[in-house]
């Protein structure tokens, strides 16, 4: 499981032929000021090299099986998290593989499968290198403010999301009184506070924002979707980053020449606002995505998606998705 016991893993969908889609532009927010030092830039701290696996081994069963198509999650380059390719295990019977990006923080492999006989088994899987940095808080934060206006980039990082219900009359209210009379990052930091004094840690099913608000309890999911909820409900660009295991929350400021950083904090867990001492795998950011085989309604968290039926209906595609440490 990726983030938590919850997550969506192996959507299934045996039907026939296959699903495609377009390469979106993707398109991240500014992290590090490339024009020099400023107090808005991101410090990156220790760094760790660690192997990860991520594919697909699909096998048919009871029968041959066709038109298999499926993609899943694999990591990203992110400013803290570079990645590359050691290796990687293509059965023959895979005709091809692709990589795409949707927007705002997922990149997918695609991999389409024409045939399989009964009882033969395909393999896609990649083992990736990440070095994965901690991030150290700002020099000055006390300079950061939230931004007069974003860039057509960050806007969905200011509307709803699914379970992040942000307009929800009691999440503003919240934030509201949780910020005050403060700005720029002692408001975001008094949301933080005010949201981890307010709920509770506790294990339990996907609720969201609002649920967990009422309730005073949630996991780091729930903590992680207040969070954003409360930020974006004050004008302040938030998103969830999604790690192996686990979710924390990032929010946007910028300083004085409107330089902007994406700073992360720990909803959930030991107190780091501005900083993260964590060095797991990054998966995938955001929480609003559009997947063109699954466009029908907005994605919290893009999970594994395929496609596939039998020749003469006596077969079925069995598939076992590989995400882990190598």
């Amino acid at each position: 499981m990726p983030f938590s016991r919850r997550t969506a893993v192996g959507l299934l969908a045996f039907t026939l032929g296959s699903a495609s889609g377009g390469w979106p532009e993707y398109a991240l927010g500014q992290f590090l000021d490339e024009a020099g030092p400023s107090s808005s830039q991101t410090t990156l701290g220790d760094r760790r090299l660690q192997r990860y696996r991520v594919g697909v081994v699909v096998t048919a069963v009871g029968g041959p099986c066709r038109g298999i198509y499926a993609t899943t999650p694999v990591p990203a380059e992110w400013p803290e998290q570079q990645v590359r390719v050691i290796s990687e295990d293509f059965s023959p019977a895979v005709r091809s593989t692709r990589f795409r990006m949707l927007a705002d923080g997922v990149k997918q492999m695609i991999v389409s499968i024409p045939l399989l006989e009964a009882g033969e088994e395909a393999r896609a899987v990649v083992t990736y290198e990440l070095d994965r940095a901690a991030i150290l808080p700002p020099v000055d934060p006390t300079s950061l403010t939230v931004p007069s206006r974003v860039d057509r980039s960050l806007r969905i990082f200011l509307l709803p999301s699914p379970y992040i219900e942000s307009r929800h009359s009691k999440i503003v209210r919240f934030a509201r009184d949780a910020a005050g009379d403060l700005e720029g990052w002692a408001k975001v930091e008094a949301i933080y506070d005010a949201v981890r004094e307010t709920v509770v840690y506790t294990n339990g099913d996907l609720k969201g924002a609002a649920r967990a608000l009422a309730d005073g309890e949630g996991d780091c999911e729930e903590l992680t979707c207040l969070f954003i909820a409360a930020c974006r409900s004050q004008g302040v660009p938030a998103r969830t980053v999604w790690v192996e295991g686990h979710c924390y929350p990032e929010f946007y400021l910028v300083d004085g020449k409107g330089n902007g950083s994406w700073y992360p904090c720990q909803a959930a867990g030991s107190r780091a606002f501005g900083s993260m001492p964590d060095q797991l795998p990054i998966l995938q950011k955001g929480d609003n995505f559009r997947d063109p085989d699954r466009p029908a309604k907005p994605l919290r968290y893009v999970s594994e998606f395929v496609t596939g039926s039998a020749v003469g209906g006596g077969g079925e595609p069995h598939v076992q998705y590989i995400r882990e440490g190598a």
